[in-house]
């Protein structure tokens, strides 16, 4: 059974698919600790599920890297196989991408190498393209450039707008993220492997 952390920062809609995903008794990964940067919404979803949770306010630390070592040590004590950042809002720290990839894996709402960083959708929509999509990657010390997991694009429509293109996209984030959890779990993906390439 893969032990996985999720890290987030707002409502924590792909982990709420992966807790009920794990449900199954067949599902072969359980999410064992949810940890954010602030005080998420999202981090209800642990008393939802009988999840463990926990905070490393970045506000808490003097800069980026002192965060980053208190975001490791809390991480740490769950042994995850698998660390997630979920909307996690936050550039991880060179020291934590070391410690952890590339069993460190990134949600992005857009068609990577297209729209990275932290405005996707926008960026998307204000170059007039008629289509993105989303992306699954290995976290590395690039802003959204590592190696691509899995990928599916979801066009654009004419009256789309921010939040109606991040609607669309959201459940595709979802599907790619279940599928590569079960994948790397089956022992059917090999993070190690796929960075090396």
């Amino acid at each position: 059974m893969q032990k996985l952390v999720v890290l987030i920062s707002g409502t924590g809609s792909n982990l709420r698919a992966l807790l009920e995903a794990s449900e199954d008794a067949e599902f072969p990964a359980r999410v064992v600790a949810i940890g954010a940067d602030r005080e998420a919404d999202g981090l209800l979803l642990g008393e939802e599920f009988g999840i463990p949770t926990f905070t490393v306010p970045f506000t808490a630390y003097p800069d980026r890297d002192a965060w980053g070592a208190a975001l490791i040590e809390q991480v740490r004590q769950w042994e995850p196989d698998l660390v997630i950042l979920s909307g996690l809002m936050r550039l991880v720290p060179p020291a934590v991408v070391d410690a952890f990839s590339p069993h460190l894996i990134n949600t992005h709402p857009a068609y990577l190498p297209e729209f990275p960083g932290a405005h996707g959708v926008r960026d998307a929509l204000a170059a007039g393209v008629e289509q993105t999509g989303a992306s699954l990657i290995v976290v590395d010390n690039s802003v959204d450039g590592g190696p691509i997991i899995a990928q599916e694009r979801v066009p654009v429509l004419p009256d789309d707008t921010e939040s109606t293109l991040h609607d669309r996209i959201k459940p595709v984030e979802r599907r790619l993220l279940i599928q590569a959890v079960l994948d790397i779990a089956n022992s059917h993906l090999d993070l190690k492997e796929l960075s090396r390439s």
